[in-house]
């Protein structure tokens, strides 16, 4: 695609300072999408590229789809143009955020899902993930990136099944961390939105540069107390988990008698205490250490108190942990858990709620992975 990248820029041109790259659709352009910088957060800079929509490539794939070549060819060959601008502008290790409206939603998932690690996040507003377009839409595909998802309720632009599935996929099988509003209006970005947009943004890169300040990584990526070596497969469909915060489990709940015994299980790991979460609703039981050092904060929930993982009051029954990463996405992929929508932004990277167990043999499973998130806990303390 030889055509020229136009760009229009706000914000910061340092080029150490994090990038927030901004997507427009169908009948915008990139001199009206960069408005949005007024209303996001100083300190980041902010560039918003012109879509070859007109040439036939273009970010509205979902208006696109059947016309002309290949939607895959057209998406392909489309987001290596953009790589293109975006390598030069943006070298590796500069944190760069995703921020797609319409038709550029669509882009920027075909973007982030060809190479998720290559982005520090990406918003997805009223528009789709470009499905049946090539792109990898595997469970974890998206572990540990977070993801800001907005929709309208009376949207009657985008199809109401591909925003379903959009929906879906990044809420539960992604494991994505995925802040999700919906608005009750239609095909336009809210004022509610986007201030949340803004808090969003600075929160995950304001999390980013603890993290390099610290230097924080996972220690240790090994299951403890697993009868195998790897987590097995948990049967059956995902149980419904709020999508709202807070984060809480909303079918097919563990059995009172279960979680008592989980908890009794769990309450005697060594040097564990048990009171009230610090972080999660009341009656919530949460499991604590000592404090952990501010340099290390990712295995814990709370560092401030050394709360790394709480069970939930008895009429929900799941549990939140904190796991390496790679663990966290593990757990997510076969079953047994979902991503915590603030993990990454304000919370630990690898934060996870796990569904209560049904049976014995779950319960195995279940403590297994909270005795995992000790262990990795008991590691920086």
């Amino acid at each position: 695609m030889n055509i020229p990248h136009v760009v229009a820029t706000a914000g910061s041109s340092d080029p150490a300072q994090p990038l927030v790259v901004l997507l427009h659709g169908r009948g915008s352009n990139e001199r009206e999408i960069i408005g949005l910088a007024e209303h996001l957060p100083t300190g980041p800079a902010y560039a918003a590229v012109r879509a070859p929509i007109a040439e036939g490539g273009g970010y509205a794939w979902f208006q696109n789809r059947g016309i002309g070549r290949p939607v895959e060819e057209s998406l392909r060959e489309t987001m290596a143009w953009f790589r293109s601008w975006l390598d030069a502008a943006a070298a590796a290790g500069r944190p760069v955020v995703l921020v797609g409206f319409s038709g550029g939603a669509a882009f920027a998932g075909g973007l982030l899902l060809s190479d998720p690690q290559r982005f520090a996040g990406a918003a997805i507003l009223y528009g789709t993930l470009p499905f049946d377009a090539g792109v990898p839409l595997s469970v974890a595909r998206l572990a540990g990136v977070p993801v800001f998802v907005a929709q309208g309720e009376r949207d009657r632009i985008i199809p109401a099944d591909l925003l379903r599935r959009t929906w879906d996929y990044l809420l539960t099988d992604s494991a994505a961390p995925a802040y999700a509003r919906r608005d009750p209006g239609g095909h336009g970005i809210t004022g509610e939105t986007l201030a949340e947009l803004g808090g969003w943004i600075r929160e995950r890169l304001a999390f980013l540069a603890r993290s390099r300040a610290n230097g924080g990584t996972d220690v240790k990526a090994v299951w403890t107390g697993m009868r195998e070596e790897s987590l097995p497969l948990r049967v059956g469909h995902r149980p419904q988990v709020s999508w709202t915060i807070p984060q809480e489990q909303r079918s097919d709940n563990a059995p009172r008698e279960l979680q008592d015994k989980l908890l009794s299980r769990i309450s005697t790991l060594a040097g564990v205490s048990t009171r009230q979460s610090a972080i999660s609703v009341p009656g919530a039981t949460g499991l604590m250490l000592g404090p952990a050092p501010s340099a290390t904060p990712d295995g814990f929930l709370v560092p401030s108190v050394g709360e790394f993982a709480h069970q939930h009051p008895a009429h929900d029954g799941s549990l939140h942990v904190a796991l390496p990463s790679v663990l966290a996405a593990e757990a997510v992929a076969k079953g047994w858990a979902v991503a915590h929508p603030l993990a990454g932004v304000r919370l630990a990277r690898g934060m996870v709620l796990v569904y209560g167990p049904r049976d014995d043999s779950e319960l195995e499973a279940v403590a297994a992975i909270v005795q995992t998130s000790h262990y990795y806990a008991t590691l920086q303390v």
